[in-house]
């Protein structure tokens, strides 16, 4: 049985650049540095058996590396979906934009039954 037991949510952006991978991983990284987990000893498991699917939300889902992203969280099976989302506010010239990503991290553990 797969149980959810987390869903942290984040915002990251990237200023300059339009770099929608930097903007993701500012993103993952909001969700999930405020969190400090510990029910795992209490449930006879460790950090190794979660299963987390990362969503990730930007203006343009092909321009994300989805593993550079996915290496932003540190244990875990992590699956990754990037869809559009998140906002890009052009710069004055049109040249430049800020990328804003959303991240959804939710953590499931699977539990024998």
């Amino acid at each position: 049985m797969k149980n959810r037991y987390i869903t942290e949510m984040g915002m990251g952006t990237d200023v300059h650049g339009r770099d929608y991978t930097v903007a993701a991983e500012r993103a993952v990284f909001d969700a999930i540095h405020h969190s400090s987990l510990h029910f795992f000893a209490h449930i006879g498991k460790t950090a190794k058996d979660m299963e987390i699917d990362l969503l990730i939300g930007v203006p343009n889902p092909e321009a994300v590396d989805i593993a550079r992203v996915a290496a932003v969280l540190p244990y875990g099976n992590v699956k990754v979906t990037c869809q559009k989302g998140g906002l890009e506010i052009p710069s004055d010239d049109g040249r430049d934009a800020i990328v804003i990503a959303n991240a959804g991290v939710v953590v499931h553990i699977i539990e024998s039954d």
